[in-house]
């Protein structure tokens, strides 16, 4: 916390800190220099494009960001790679908690190089979910419906503000299960490979096929999918 020298709003509510700009030049800067013909997508930076397209990492500096600035250790750094449209690795640590959680298609996924698995919960009403909300304060209405409505059919709903970590919770097994209805690449990247290299699923909120630019994500342990995706439907 006592790096932090500059916290600047890019919206009424939605801040940016000079360590979210720090650490995506650093991590640009390695990226570039091992792959200078890729192209990336960076929270703060915005996208670059590469000479080779097939390839594209996607970064987020710091997940979490007002978290990070009121000393609330809930936030992580995020990189994934897409290779021709398919999410091959992620990799998101969290350095309050120091927990490292890497994911590669086909291999798995692991926490501090131990395997990873989502929940066996099969009841929506004995499930831990989470959440989160828009930084566009027009969008609340949807997103605390939402929260009202899976909040009555769950044991409970968390929102702790960092979209990264509550794929990888799910991913792990801490949560059962995790949506919102605006999110962007760069919080779901690294995060949607955890969760189905860790055997959950992942979806659009109202179950349609996943993509990292959709703007949205449902992911589960699998096994509550369907009734979440019923749960949210039309909300």
């Amino acid at each position: 916390m006592d790096s932090i020298r500059e916290i600047r709003h890019k919206s009424a509510v939605d801040i940016v800190t000079d360590v979210d700009l720090q650490s995506e030049h650093e991590i640009l800067t390695a990226l570039l220099k091992a792959f200078p013909t890729h192209a990336v997508l960076g929270e703060e930076g915005g996208a670059r494009s590469g000479s080779d397209p097939r390839y594209r990492w996607i970064v987020d500096p710091l997940d979490g960001t007002t978290n990070y600035a009121h000393g609330f250790p809930f936030f992580c750094v995020s990189i994934g790679l897409e290779v021709e449209g398919q999410m091959a690795l992620g990799v998101a640590y969290a350095p309050s908690l120091d927990e490292l959680y890497v994911a590669e298609a086909g291999l798995g996924a692991t926490l501090d190089d131990r395997p990873i698995r989502a929940s066996s919960t099969t009841e929506l009403s004995q499930a831990l979910l989470a959440t989160g909300f828009p930084y566009d304060r027009a969008e609340f209405p949807r997103a605390l419906r939402s929260f009202e409505v899976v909040s009555l059919q769950s044991q409970a709903v968390r929102r702790a503000g960092s979209a990264v970590l509550d794929l990888c919770y799910v991913a792990c097994g801490r949560l059962d299960g995790y949506w919102e209805h605006q999110v962007k690449a760069w919080d779901m990247a690294a995060g949607s490979l955890m969760v189905t290299e860790a055997g959950g699923a992942i979806s659009a909120t109202d179950g349609s096929a996943f993509s990292v630019d959709g703007g949205q994500v449902l992911a589960s342990n699998g096994r509550l999918h369907a009734s979440l995706t019923a749960t949210l439907a039309g909300l």
